[in-house]
């Protein structure tokens, strides 16, 4: 019979052996696979209409192609479904498609910022959004113990929630949709033409003072006639009175 000892001994002197061999023959990890932009937010199934819109504009398919390739990294402020639906109603409906990727592309910032990042960020931080003129459409952001707010100018709301927070990727929950402050902005009305002056010709022109001209003249020509007809009257009467006499 092996002695209690001997056991030890050996144990001892294989353990090193046998942990090494466990070691290699154990299986690696599986890499993790490419991130999932839009399956983040599928899988938190509240962002339905921001979805549709990130297909719609295929801004979606965009992010997902540069997220392989960035050094930067994206951060994404994802709008609930309750923040479309406390929108006005018809204020989506009501953007032609070229704003309608504007507004997508304004939630969508071109570098990763985590939490604490946005709390001490300069601003205006520049969106991926801008105008026709060239002008990149920026955001506004406000920091305090852990608490973050975002401003559009014409929309504030508070980050609730981190969907993902890690590079290249941050995704984070807003309860509002961030309209840009230039979509309010009122254009400068084109200056109206002046009013054409009408041209006369010339033989309207001379049409015209006769017209008017002509009612003074008949005038003043009935009244010399008046008074040569009052005058001949008189003339006859003398004559008469005078032949009698």
């Amino acid at each position: 019979m092996v002695s209690a000892p001997l056991l030890l001994s050996l144990s001892a002197l294989f353990l090193p052996y046998i942990s090494t061999v466990l070691a290699q023959t154990a299986p690696a990890p599986a890499p993790s696979g490419p991130l999932n932009f839009t399956g983040i937010l599928d899988k938190n199934g509240q962002y339905t209409y921001f979805l549709r819109l990130l297909s719609d504009t295929q801004v979606g398919s965009q992010i997902q192609n540069q997220l392989n390739s960035t050094t930067e990294g994206f951060t994404v402020l994802a709008p609930t479904d309750n923040a479309f639906n406390n929108l006005k109603a018809g204020t989506i409906n009501g953007l032609d498609e070229q704003k309608k990727v504007q507004l997508v592309l304004f939630h969508v910032l071109p570098k990763y910022y985590s939490l604490n990042d946005l709390q001490f960020v300069s601003n205006p931080v520049r969106t991926q959004a801008s105008g026709q003129d060239g002008e990149v459409f920026g955001l506004n952001f406000t920091g305090q113990n852990n608490q973050v707010n975002v401003s559009s100018g014409a929309i504030e709301t508070q980050i609730n929630n981190a969907l993902t927070q890690k590079k290249p990727l941050a995704v984070y929950q807003v309860d509002k949709v961030l309209l840009p402050a230039e979509f309010f902005e009122a254009k400068s009305p084109a200056a109206a033409p002046s009013p054409a002056t009408k041209k006369s010709s010339p033989g309207s022109d001379s049409s015209s003072t006769a017209a008017t001209s002509e009612p003074a003249s008949a005038d003043g020509s009935g009244s010399s006639g008046r008074n040569m007809g009052s005058g001949l009257v008189i003339g006859l009467a003398l004559a008469c009175i005078a032949a009698l006499s």
